[in-house]
């Protein structure tokens, strides 16, 4: 009751204020201020848009500050963490981190704006968050890709697995896995061991913590940036990261 009567004009707070202070109001008062605030946003809709989108302002702020806060507490997780793949420049100046999904339509849909931003930016660090939620084939293919490491082919399996199309399923990981010169039977015995899936978890531990629920998430300095993003837009973050 009290947030309609807020949303509506003066003249509606006015009549109810008017009205005896004897407690509360009786069902005809509040009949009849029920009735005003109706036929009020009725005739102004838009205070009820407004009013939802400082709404939503406001909680976007409040999440981006959270989001800022977690980012300084575990910015060596985020940034340092030996267990996690890099590319680009190793000594960039500027580190963009992505956590991702492999089946993730969004992820494949912004891997080339990230491939040309690598090649146009040679300052840049990046830093591989396998974060595999959409499902069983999601955490086969994450815990294929980190197992890779192990006969220094991260990269081109990560790049092979991203331009995938169709059902990612674990006939065709491994299908790509073998296309990509992997050693198959070495990387199936390899995803079995306790530091790939240390790896998996401490990413969940560490989304989780960011409030990052969907691929991909991107951090850039010191913004949190969820879903795809175009090249022109990630151009921007990054500058605006090394000011």
């Amino acid at each position: 009751m009290a947030l309609l009567i807020a949303l509506a004009s003066p003249q509606v707070v006015g009549a109810q204020q008017s009205m005896p202070a004897t407690g509360a109001m009786s069902p005809e008062q509040v009949q009849a201020v029920e009735k005003i605030v109706h036929d009020y946003l009725l005739r102004n809709p838009q205070v009820i848009l407004d009013a939802v989108e400082q709404l939503e302002q406001k909680r976007n702020d409040e999440a981006q500050a959270a989001a800022k806060t977690a980012m300084a507490e575990h910015r060596d997780e985020l940034l340092h963490d030996p267990t996690s793949p890099v590319a680009g420049n190793p000594n960039g100046d500027v580190t963009i981190v992505e956590f991702f999904d492999y089946r993730c339509p969004y992820c494949k849909q912004v891997e080339p704006s990230l491939a040309q931003l690598r090649k146009d930016d040679q300052k840049l660090r990046f830093v591989y968050k396998e974060f595999p939620i959409l499902g069983p084939d999601s955490v086969i293919a994450s815990h294929a890709a980190l197992a890779a490491r192990k006969q220094d082919k991260y990269q081109p399996f990560h790049d092979a697995l991203m331009a995938a199309r169709g059902h990612l399923d674990e006939a065709t990981i491994f299908a790509i896995a073998a296309d990509t010169g992997l050693d198959v039977q070495r990387l199936k015995a390899d995803m079995k061991s306790p530091d790939v899936e240390a790896v998996i978890s401490r990413n969940m531990a560490l989304a989780h913590v960011l409030n990052i629920n969907g691929t991909p998430g991107f951090i850039v300095g010191d913004q949190l940036v969820p879903g795809a993003v175009e090249l022109a837009d990630l151009k921007k973050l990054v500058a605006e990261a090394r000011k």
